[in-house]
């Protein structure tokens, strides 16, 4: 799998303002059209222009997976009506009092980690709109296991304090074999520096070699 570098606003948190899937590549209102482009390409996908409770933190405010989007309280009816006409996908607004639901929801297409923080009654609503199991648990201790965990069908990687035990359930829970990485040059906080989809891999230019090794072997499963 192939995999690029690249930066959204002359930064490596590439992944707090973009978020993608198989199809699509969702960049903030007003990114230059040219680097969306580019992010598309490498992506192999297409790209959406959207906002998200009038933000460009698309990546820490909505979750998406092939099968869905979930959206915060804080979205706009507008939001959500040109997210749904320009993907054709489901989207839902969570009905909860926390926004940054990337950084409190990791997914790919069969499983979801969500943060115990969350409740039951929205759970279910994860679980039917992604289409996906559902494991409540915290990531080497914190709350936040979205900004943890980053995983598509060929592999993920996981924040490296993690329990082996744990990484054996949360594997067990997406489908895959999560492997223990940083990004950016010993980030921790991985979804912050990855666009991953089942195309290729897009991340931070402070990534060095040893991270694309972790990164390689890991989305090689």
């Amino acid at each position: 799998m192939d995999i690029f570098k690249y930066d959204v606003y002359r930064g490596s948190n590439i992944g707090i303002y973009a978020k993608v899937n198989d199809h699509f590549v969702f960049v903030p209102n007003g990114y230059a059209k040219t680097k969306a482009k580019n992010l598309a390409k490498f992506l192999d996908a297409g790209f959406v222009f959207t906002s998200v409770a009038n933000t460009r933190l698309i990546g820490i405010l909505m979750i998406v997976n092939n099968h869905g989007i979930l959206l915060p309280s804080t979205s706009h009816s507008f939001e959500q009506e040109h997210l749904k006409k320009s993907t054709g996908l489901n989207v839902e607004v969570l009905d909860s009092k926390y926004t940054c639901l990337g950084n409190l929801i990791c997914a790919n297409d069969k499983g979801a980690i969500v943060s115990p923080m969350i409740s039951k009654q929205t759970v279910k609503k994860i679980e039917q709109v992604l289409d996906v199991e559902v494991i409540q648990k915290k990531v080497a201790g914190y709350h936040q296991v979205g900004a943890m965990v980053v995983a598509t069908a060929h592999g993920g990687i996981i924040h490296p304090e993690t329990d082996d035990s744990d990484i054996k359930t949360f594997s067990n829970v997406m489908g895959v074999e999560l492997e223990p990485a940083t990004i950016n040059g010993g980030t921790p906080f991985l979804s912050s520096g990855v666009l991953a989809n089942n195309h290729s891999i897009v991340v931070g230019p402070l990534t060095n070699g040893p991270e694309i090794m972790m990164l390689t072997r890991a989305f090689a499963n």
